[in-house]
This record gives structure tokens, C-alpha cells and sequence, in this order.
């Protein structure tokens, strides 16, 4: 990968999973995303619907709120990981438990075309063409002509037909700027 993407001054699309199973789900995940939005490298394009979501790995813990959230970037993508990992600080992240139970989780899925495999960053996410939870609402705001859009679609298709992990449309939101209030 070339450590300069994106270009000096470039915009890049990248897109981030976002999950909350403790405390108001679903006011951490609008907190996150206004967190997200306010750094002035970082602008939400889309946000996907909010499906709640069982718990998978360890599952005696509560339901998820999961969506997704495409983004606009001038940060090269561990400068961007490293950002939401900050972002969950700020919102009470605590790792305890591997899968456990979180106030926020904020998964940098894809970024670009780029492909790398790094101690601290896998793109994409090494794990995200398992998970319903990432890949339904990963497809209500994929670009379309993205590489992965068919797969994406397919799979996220048949999650939602046949209840795989439990996944449910929770609520939609309307994103328009971190300046106007957004809601369903």
C-alpha cells in the first residue's frame, strides 16, 4: 500500500461499522457518528438504518444497535483507525471481554481499494463477510458500483430472509449534516 494514501489534500471514501450494546444504544451510536462528522478530516456521506442485532461469539450479554456510516477522509487508514479507537474512548469504551459488551464499537470495515495486512489494521475487515450484523447495514450505504456490492447485497439479502443472527431493522435515521438535527 502506498503510505501516502490518500494524496495530500484528497478525499477518500471509506465505511465504518458502529455497535452499542450498553447504556442508550442508540444515543452512543449518534454520538459517535456527530464525533465522527465534527473531525475536519472526517465527513458522514450515509448512514445506514439502526438494526438490533443478538449477540454473536459471547452471547449472555444484551441485544446490539448496529448500523454503518460511509465517510468522506483526508486521513490515511490506521491515522483514521486510530481516530475511532480515540472516538470509543471518549464514549466509555472498555475491553474486557473478547466480543463482550460495550457502550460503542467502531470497526473500520473498508477504505478505498486498499488491501493490507498489518499488525494493527486489516483492510478490508478481516471478518466483516460473516457478520449479518455488518453486512446488512453495510449495503444500505455501499456505493453503488463498488467492488464488493453484489457480495455484499447477496449476503445481506439473505440474512434479513432468513433471520440470520437474529438481525431486525431497529429504527432508520436520516442523516443530513452535523448541523441539523437527524432522526426517523
Amino acid at each position: 500500500m502506498d503510505e501516502q494514501f490518500p494524496p495530500d489534500g484528497a478525499w477518500t471514501e471509506a465505511y465504518i461499522a458502529l455497535g452499542s450494546n450498553i447504556g442508550d444504544r442508540e444515543q452512543l451510536l449518534r454520538e459517535a457518528i456527530l464525533l465522527i462528522d465534527q473531525h475536519s478530516a472526517i465527513e458522514v456521506s450515509r448512514a445506514s438504518g439502526i438494526y438490533e442485532t443478538d449477540p454473536v461469539g459471547y452471547t449472555d450479554q444484551p441485544a446490539f444497535l448496529n448500523m454503518a456510516l460511509a465517510v468522506r477522509t483526508m486521513l490515511p487508514p490506521v491515522e483514521l483507525l486510530r481516530r475511532l479507537l480515540a472516538f470509543e474512548q471518549q464514549l466509555g469504551r472498555v475491553r474486557h471481554i473478547r466480543w463482550g459488551p460495550r457502550t460503542i464499537d467502531l470497526d473500520l470495515l473498508l477504505y478505498h481499494n486498499v488491501r493490507m495486512d498489518q499488525e494493527e489494521l486489516t483492510l478490508p475487515h478481516p471478518r466483516m463477510m460473516e457478520r449479518s450484523f455488518v453486512l446488512v447495514p453495510l449495503h444500505d450505504v455501499l456505493e453503488p458500483g463498488h467492488p464488493l456490492q453484489e457480495q455484499v447485497k447477496a449476503a445481506s439479502e439473505a440474512a434479513l430472509r432468513d433471520g440470520k443472527e437474529g438481525i431486525t431493522l431497529w429504527k432508520t435515521i436520516n442523516w443530513r449534516s452535523a448541523s441539523e438535527p437527524f432522526g426517523n
